[in-house]
């Protein structure tokens, strides 16, 4: 007699949450049927991405055994975990839950049919004591379905008279079906009557609890294993319809577990076949290499080839709720640069072109790019990074040099590349917010990125026969060079004198309020504008992105500030941990758990961080020194998950056990961090080529090797500078056309210099300062003939002064 319905109690449930980061496996089918994006952790399936990889649509989906005497067993949580890849590059697992008291065995087998979008997972249930008849197992779903916990609804139905688990939000419906037809089944709310709740307390399913509505909702349902079926497939599909949902998921029970997985494991067979092989066992056995390549092709987009997200995790989900709806599976522009720069030195520079066309797609109409972005390009932070506005220009050159943008393919991308290099001249070299997404400032890791960036640019100017363009780029880019270490390298600090250096590259973070610029001007207002000349900034951030200057052929490795400055990297920033030394990012970084393990709740304490140890090993590399880089390859691999994946940060304090914090292990940041498998894939490929693989050469050939210079040195409104080294022509850039009314003799004498604008948009002009005397001050302001008005302030640069720092 079947029950009749009623509505769950406690809707719409309790706050929504998300789940743990630390992943230990992702995984998709190379196919763009598949649709369906899969995460694991604690021996179960976590999120799950339909239909775009920007979009989750589950929390997680995990069995509960019940028994005899009330006995109640969550996998997840009552069980050890042993996870296996069914072959080296192949993304599909093999899972092992034992329980913790020795009473069963669970055996998984899980991938993503490439036929339609359906989550597959073979379930084997194994009684280590008593018999089958003593247990009953149960399959734990909690629907997100738009990309959220709340406004979701769950029921039980049918479908061609067999039962099955559905839910649906926002037009996105799915369908758990079972090759063993279900049992009971229940529909509830979270954390009042959703099937954990009915049966940790009342040791069985409530049938009538058919239907939850509009909340944070959960459905489960009975497995029907039996002694002699103890085998399950488990069909998680997903539609526009509760009946397309349902629909595929019975097509792949149709079709059976093992044609799905040969189809899934061929595909990628084939992919991971036409890679360099760079293969690597670290020392847990894992072949890292092939990891680190799958973790890239799985974060990939189907439907937007070359977008791919930064992480298939939300950073410390177990403690994030419905208001953080990226998480990290947003498109980042410059972890998809680096994204591409590991497919180019794993052999795949298909992909890498994929991604440049990608870029192109959403690139802003004045040239930049989102800070970070959906799939189709809308921003979703508010932020303009510098750096990110650059690295397209570093990707479309180094194609371009490896020979995959032949000249017609070059001139498809013109257009990009003429926006991005006028965004990069017209608003640097302030920096936005830096890398790390802190507040704006003069940071040697984004100043290096630009300048390599304005060089590259030039190059795939002048192959277009843009020769004008291509030298003002060159222009630029030299005077920004010669003035690094006036923006970045402190010298006389406490600290230097503590270690014995006469100086060290520093990241600058400005005052709170600074000087935006006439509003004629028109510079694109940045956060934080940097201060004057002379100003001193209100803090100096020690940071190992200072290497960036060797990493993009800026400084050589054995410049002695740079020397120094690793100095005091090291002895502020590393961290000596059992796989060897990792790095913090800075210095009083706010971004990681608190100091009793806590998850990072807006404030904590940045841990290190595993990406930073391969960017040492580049540097270490470029400075000849190839055993150190191999050795710190090792941490980098040491630093990894049990499934090989690699976390943007691990833990340094002692173990916090019931936390899930261990000494070196991950913690509860992102994992997998698709930056940190780029920047070790590049790494192996760095170590083989005996060279570091994506150091743009012609900062090397320019900076380094030639030793070139600026003749000029620029004043703007976002860079107003006071003091013109001697011999030096100031060249005045602004953003509108305006006459330069000047003198050097303090108003006796007065000059009237006309702005030209150059392709860019930027108006400038060159006043012949290279013969003042030095100590004699140039005075100057503007008359702006497009609104008539003058400027009505007096701005001054002595001649001869020195560079300040």
């Amino acid at each position: 007699m079947t029950a009749t319905p009623i509505v769950p109690p406690g809707a719409p449930g309790i706050p929504a949450r998300w789940t743990s980061s630390a992943k230990s496996g992702v995984g998709t089918a190379l196919s763009p049927a598949g649709q369906v994006w899969f995460t694991l952790s604690h021996g179960i399936l976590n999120e799950i991405y339909y239909p775009r990889v920007d979009s989750a649509c589950t929390r997680d989906l995990g069995l509960i055994v019940t028994g005899k005497g009330g006995y109640f067993s969550e996998e997840k949580r009552d069980a050890a975990h042993a996870i296996e890849p069914f072959e080296d590059g192949v993304p599909a697992y093999m899972l092992a839950n034992t329980a913790d008291d020795g009473a069963y065995r669970i055996e998984k087998r899980i991938l993503a049919d490439p036929a339609r979008p359906v989550l597959l997972q073979e379930v084997a249930f194994t009684p280590l004591k008593g018999t089958a008849a003593d247990y009953r197992v149960y399959a734990l779903l909690a629907p997100h379905l738009v990309n959220a916990g709340m406004g979701n609804t769950a029921w039980i139905g049918e479908y061609e008279a067999q039962p099955v688990l559905f839910a649906s939000g926002r037009g996105t419906c799915l369908a758990l079906a079972s090759s063993l037809p279900w049992q009971d089944c229940s529909a509830g709310y979270v954390g009042v009557s959703d099937g954990w709740q009915q049966l940790n307390h009342a040791g069985e399913l409530d049938p009538a609890c058919r239907r939850a509505e509009d909340g944070n909702v959960a459905l489960t349902g009975e497995i029907g294993f039996t002694a002699t079926k103890t085998k399950a497939v488990l069909a998680l599909g997903f539609g526009a319809t509760p009946d397309e949902a349902a629909g595929n998921a019975f097509a792949s029970l149709r079709q059976g577990f093992e044609p799905a997985a040969e189809s899934y494991v061929g595909k990628w067979r084939e992919w991971q076949a036409r890679l360099l092989p760079l293969d690597r066992r670290a020392a847990s056995g894992i072949n890292s290499y092939r990891v680190s390549t799958a973790v890239l092709a799985t974060h990939r987009s189907s439907a937007m080839p070359g977008a791919a997200v930064a992480s298939l995790s939300i950073p410390w989900g177990f403690n994030k709720g419905d208001d953080d709806l990226g998480g990290y599976h947003l498109v980042w522009p410059r972890d998809l640069v680096e994204t591409a720069g590991s497919f180019l030195a794993a052999g795949d520079a298909a992909s890498a072109l994929q991604i440049l066309e990608y870029l192109r797609s959403i690139q802003q109409p004045d040239g930049h790019w989102p800070q970070n972005a959906w799939l189709d390009g809308s921003a979703y932070w508010p932020g303009i990074q510098m750096d990110e506005c650059a690295f397209p220009l570093l990707l479309a050159d180094a194609l371009h040099r490896a020979g995959h943008l032949p000249a017609t393919g070059l001139e498809a991308f013109l257009p990009m590349i003429e926006r991005a290099a006028s965004y990069v001249v017209r608003n640097g070299p302030v920096t936005g917010e830096d890398r790390w997404e802190e507040d704006a400032g003069y940071s040697p890791f984004t100043l290096a990125v630009e300048i390599a960036a304005l060089l590259a640019g030039a190059d795939l100017l002048d192959a277009c026969g843009r020769k004008e363009e291509a030298a003002y780029l060159r222009e630029t880019a030299d005077g920004w060079n010669d003035q690094v270490e006036r923006w970045t390298y402190v010298t006389g600090t406490a600290t230097c004198k503590a270690m014995g250096v006469d100086g060290y590259y520093v990241r600058i973070a400005p005052p709170d309020s600074a000087d935006a610029g006439s509003p004629r001007d028109g510079y694109v207002p940045i956060k934080n504008r940097p201060p004057g000349d002379t100003d001193r900034p209100a803090e100096e951030i020690v940071s190992p992105d200072a290497l960036a200057l060797v990493r993009f052929g800026l400084r050589a490795a054995s410049d002695p500030r740079i020397l120094d400055t690793v100095k005091v990297i090291d002895a502020q920033l590393r961290c000596e941990l059992p796989q060897g030394p990792l790095w913090y990012r800075y210095n009083s970084d706010g971004y990681g758990e608190h100091e009793d393990g806590s998850p990072f709740d807006g404030t904590g304490q940045g841990r290190p961080w595993p990406l930073l140890a391969g960017e040492r090993a580049h540097y270490e590399l470029a400075a000849g020194r190839k055993d150190k880089a191999a050795s710190l390859l090792d941490a980098l691999e040491g630093s990894a998950g049990s499934g090989g994946l690699l976390p943007e940060q691990v833990w340094d304090g002692a173990d916090i056990a019931d936390r899930e914090l261990l000494h070196g292990k991950p913690s509860g940041s992102a994992m997998p961090l698709v930056w940190a498998h780029s920047e070790h894939i590049k790494l192996l490929r760095s170590l083989r080529d005996g060279a570091v693989f994506d150091m743009p050469p012609q900062g090397v050939t320019r900076y380094i090797r030639d030793k070139a210079v600026s003749p000029f040195r620029t004043w703007r409104f976002n860079n107003k500078i006071r003091a013109l080294p001697e011999g030096k022509t100031l060249r005045i850039e602004l953003l509108a056309a305006a006459t330069v009314h000047w003198s050097a003799d303090n108003w006796v004498t007065v000059r009237d210099s006309q702005t030209v604008e150059n392709t860019f948009g930027i108006h400038l002009v060159d006043l012949p300062t290279a013969s003042l005397p030095s100590g004699s001050t140039l005075i100057f302001t503007f008359f702006w003939p497009g609104s008539g008005d003058w400027e009505n302030v007096d701005f001054s640069v002595i001649s001869g002064g020195q560079d300040s720092q």
